[in-house]
């Protein structure tokens, strides 16, 4: 059962399987194994109506289980799952991270200090640094989504970037990819959440610049670690890649990405 004090009612997680059996499994092995994460909400979405899942094996969290007859986008499915969470904050999972170092997430809000409300000018997204199985740093952390900024990924520069301060309304836009977010409830609840216009890739890309021209604070905690065992779904069928440049073209003609790159092109 969940508790009623301690840190972890400050957080509501969300992950969502599809056919991650072992990788799921090994996550949730890893938060239920973390004293500071018992009691803790975690809604695991299950997008495959075939998929097996038993909840008993992880006592130590309050789990809550969708099971979905038909499969729903990345966005929707987190969506679904924020409205089962009461939490002021909601914590977004992939389901193939590992822990590195114990669970980060205590830490960040601790480090966050006391933040009343979310309004705009407060932290309304909170992100780890993302590292591969090697510790090293993934390039998680983004400039501005542009077709240059393709360009360069696809000639190979996928170099982290580096960040002086916050991502917020008066300083440069930076977007953080969506496999581990901690989003303030109020912030989430006031941009209206995940667009579900997006099946799959850029909701992440989509959220980060809506609650930045909200004027909400994009922040990186860099003393936060978190692994992840990136799928690359989109480099190897060529229905992801289809989904990826659908979800491309319905960026490029967005307000929050015309705002985003129009502000940034005034500074």
């Amino acid at each position: 059962m969940p508790s009623d004090t301690g840190p972890m009612s400050e957080i509501c997680f969300s992950v969502v399987s599809h056919h991650h059996g072992p990788l799921l499994h090994r996550l949730l092995a890893q938060l239920a194994a973390e004293p500071t994460l018992r009691g803790a909400r975690l809604v695991v979405t299950l997008n495959q109506r075939d998929e097996l899942f038993d909840a008993s094996c992880y006592p130590t969290l309050d789990l809550q289980v969708i099971r979905n007859a038909q499969p729903k986008g990345f966005g929707a499915n987190h969506n679904a799952a924020f409205g089962r969470c009461q939490s002021p904050w909601f914590g977004i999972l992939n389901p193939d991270l590992a822990l590195v170092d114990g669970e980060p997430f205590t830490d960040m809000l601790r480090r966050l200090g006391n933040v009343e409300g979310g309004e705009p000018g407060t932290p309304g997204l909170l992100a780890p640094r993302v590292v591969r199985g090697d510790l090293e740093p993934e390039d998680s952390v983004r400039a501005n989504l542009t077709p240059w900024s393709l360009i360069k990924r696809a000639l190979g520069d996928r170099a982290p970037l580096r960040i002086q301060a916050d991502a917020q309304r008066g300083s440069p836009f930076y977007w953080v990819a969506g496999m581990c977010l901690m989003v303030r409830a109020d912030a989430y609840r006031a941009v209206g959440g995940f667009d579900e216009r997006f099946f799959l890739y850029c909701e992440d890309y989509d959220l980060c610049a809506r609650l930045y021209n909200a004027g909400y604070v994009i922040r990186l905690d860099e003393r936060a670690r978190i692994v992840h065992e990136a799928q690359r779904d989109s480099h190897r069928t060529w229905r992801h890649l289809r989904w990826h440049l659908t979800s491309l073209a319905k960026v490029w003609v967005s307000r929050a990405f015309w705002r985003v790159t129009l502000f940034a092109a005034t500074r």
